[in-house]
């Protein structure tokens, strides 16, 4: 994160300078960036911000990407998730007139599917991207040069984060005892290979967990907004039939209005229940991780 605030200029460094090339065109994704979007424009409006020349068309296949589909695209960004906004300045960032990315833990708060879009869309960049991530499936799928730091050192790694694991590997922990072996059959000794194979199950194993809880959590959200809307909506049919002394009208209003708004204390009860779920999941986890790790 230092790193990539140096490099987009926003810190100083302490001793020696940092020299752009004069043709860089420099996007950064920042993990507080989120909150440069305006909360009054919409997602298309936001995409459109920055590339101003491509068509309406253009811009919803953004959206599209960024798994803002359709008449998705029109929500204002106030409305938004976490998640869902950092999908936002992604897609703000891939479609900008750079030709470098500098992208800092970009995956925070993206699910499985929009991960994929993100891997995909880093792909198809005719620039260069400059990535921070603990995330060991978008490492295999990007990385061809590492800046590694590791140890209390920093190196530069020429190769894939696969070359990496074989040749050299991270300065991990190499006694591991999986959790609930008996104390007295003392701690096996595993080479770094076995510790990293545990920890791609494990991440692995999370990813197919978490995913769908986070994509069950946005579902619930976005129903919820709209049945609001839907209230918003019959709320001022009403008021226009009750002003005409529309007895059918009244009726249906009243009973779409009463329906809503009983389905969403359901959903936002489920909304409670899965935010559990998915913080409780998550550190589970993160304990797991870390006693891989030798840190818990």
């Amino acid at each position: 994160t230092t790193l990539l605030g140096l490099l987009a200029g926003e810190l100083s460094p302490t001793s020696g300078t940092v020299v752009p090339h004069p043709d860089m065109r420099l996007a950064y994704f920042g993990q507080t960036n989120i909150g440069r979007l305006d909360p009054g424009k919409s997602i298309e409006e936001e995409i459109m911000d920055v590339h101003p020349e491509a068509s309406r068309g253009a811009a919803r296949t953004i959206c599209g990407a960024m798994m803002f589909e359709g008449d998705a695209a029109l929500k204002k960004t106030e409305v938004l998730s976490g998640g869902e906004k950092s999908r936002v300045l992604l897609g703000k960032l891939l479609v900008s007139p750079a030709n470098l990315l500098l992208l800092d833990e970009p995956t925070n708060h993206l699910d499985m599917e929009s991960i994929d879009s993100l891997v995909e869309a880093m792909e198809a960049f005719d620039g260069a991207v400059v990535i921070v991530t603990h995330n060991e499936m978008v490492l295999h799928a990007v990385a061809e040069r590492l800046v590694v730091f590791d140890g209390g050192e920093v190196c530069l790694f020429e190769g894939t984060y696969q070359d990496f694991l074989d040749r050299r590997g991270w300065k991990d922990v190499v006694e591991f005892r999986p959790a609930g072996s008996p104390a007295g059959a003392g701690q096996a000794t595993a080479c770094r290979r076995d510790l990293r194979r545990v920890k791609a199950e494990i991440i692995d194993e999370r990813s197919r967990t978490m995913g769908p809880l986070q994509k069950r959590i946005e579902d619930v959200e976005n129903e919820i907004m709209s049945l609001e809307e839907q209230i918003d909506k019959d709320t001022g049919i009403l008021l226009e039939a009750s002003a005409r002394s529309d007895a059918l009208s009244i009726r249906k209003s009243s009973q779409s209005i009463h329906g809503a708004k009983e389905r969403i204390e359901v959903l936002f009860s489920e909304l409670e229940q899965l935010t559990a779920r998915h913080e409780a999941k998550a550190k589970e986890f993160e304990d797991r991780l870390m006693e891989i790790q030798g840190t818990a």
